[in-house]
């Protein structure tokens, strides 16, 4: 049997190895770029954050679109599947802070290396630089994949793992969706995730760029001042905005509107705790203002945070300022400005700098035990193409890993 898969990430990967545990089926990778799992490298800064080492229901907890859909195929293949399948080929792992999975190497390299001691020892075949134009039904049960090859290749089964709109360069270009269109199958709204903010106050961003403020709490509020999300850990600020962890995972509930961020600096502080703090700092100090507030921030926010306080108090000369020459009224404003430190969300970044594409192939037309379309039999997906997104930590290749395990397991049967 003749199964092809399109798409040669850890999706199409595992969704080939485990379609290949039948000797009597012939398997085919196509994959458009020059090597496989060209996204999979930059993953993590390079050092790739395989999974998560959480436990089940931890992990769906962390699953923003379609959870309940990932039920079945993660009692079939977890993530203590996946990190024995690469530690078995040859690539040692390490669980770091917030349970995530990176290999001990720190090489991504090293994680693509098992993935491809695992093909090896399986009868698949990979074809690089093969761009996949177009699926067609032939002779009712069979696909006809027209190719940029010169033969076009008849498949009994089809897998599409071609990922989403993210990181283009890397060739996701969006060919999932396209194929699932000309199959007559819904695709839902398709919108950058994983990804930073643009803020109206970016002058201000940009005098701190490069700075990373950790351990912070962030609240994200939408217009009718409702907490939709909040996070402690770290933020970056950037030439147009805020990234980081908190923000990435943030974007994931953040729509087209516009929003407001609001950064607590000290929240191991309540607000008595945190004006008792003042006190202590300012008491018989003769200090300017500006000179104190290195205690509290870092030195590359001060500027920023002098000039809203102007805004608060209408003084501008409240960077001068003594310390004890400072009210009780100057306290609360800096108390309230280190606890509530906002900015507005005018958009998020796009797909070019997003990790992860939200949306794609509606699941409710796929099986969610098989991965196998509803409407049309043999053609099957895996990975980001279709549409489930999870939050930073290793759970969106953990699912592309999952999904594509399932996949190719279901689309070995000859039934």
């Amino acid at each position: 049997m003749n199964i092809v898969v399109i798409g040669g990430g850890p999706a199409g990967l595992l969704a080939s190895i485990s379609a290949s545990k039948s000797k009597k089926n012939n398997v085919i990778i196509l994959e458009k770029n020059e090597k496989l799992c060209k996204k999979l490298f930059i993953t993590g800064k390079g050092r790739c954050n395989l999974t998560n080492n959480c436990e089940h229901d931890i992990f769906f907890k962390n699953v923003v679109s379609n959870s309940k859909f990932l039920y079945s195929a993660f009692s079939e293949f977890d993530n203590n599947d996946l990190k024995k399948l690469v530690e078995d080929n040859g690539c040692l792992l390490k669980v770091e802070r917030g349970n995530r999975v990176f290999p001990v190497s720190d090489k991504s390299y090293d994680v693509i290396d098992a993935f491809k001691k695992a093909i090896n020892k399986s009868n698949i075949h990979v074809y690089l630089n093969t761009e996949v134009e177009s699926i067609n039904r032939y002779d009712n049960n069979k696909f006809e994949i027209i190719s940029n090859c010169k033969e076009n290749i008849i498949a009994d089964k089809v897998i599409i793992a071609t990922g989403g709109l993210s990181y283009k360069s890397t060739g996701s270009t969006g060919d999932g969706y396209k194929f699932a269109k000309a199959f007559k199958l819904n695709v839902t709204d398709l919108t950058p995730s994983l990804v930073p903010f643009n803020i109206k106050e970016s002058d201000e961003c940009k005098m701190m760029q490069g700075l990373t403020l950790k351990n912070v709490q962030i609240k994200i509020f939408d217009c009718d001042n409702k907490i939709i999300y909040k996070d402690f850990g770290e933020l970056l600020f950037t030439h147009f905005g805020v990234s980081g962890p908190t923000i990435l995972s943030a974007s994931s509930f953040v729509g087209s509107d516009e929003y407001i961020l609001s950064i607590d600096l000290k929240p191991s502080l309540d607000l008595k705790q945190l004006d008792q703090r003042l006190i202590r700092e300012f008491e018989n100090n003769t200090k300017k203002l500006k000179n104190i507030l290195g205690t509290l921030l870092p030195n590359s926010m001060i500027d920023v945070f002098i000039y809203r306080l102007k805004q608060l108090t209408n003084n501008d000369n409240i960077g001068e300022s003594f310390a004890y020459d400072l009210n009780k009224d100057i306290r609360k404003k800096i108390v309230e400005l280190l606890k509530d430190f906002r900015f507005l969300i005018t958009s998020k970044r796009g797909f070019d700098e997003a990790i992860i594409t939200k949306g794609g192939i509606d699941v409710k037309e796929i099986n969610p035990k098989t991965m196998e379309s509803k409407k049309v039999k043999g053609l099957f997906f895996a990975g980001e193409v279709m549409d489930i997104d999870a939050l930073t930590g290793g759970f969106n290749i953990q699912i592309a890993a999952t999904t594509g395990f399932v996949a190719g397991e279901n689309a070995g049967y000859d039934i």
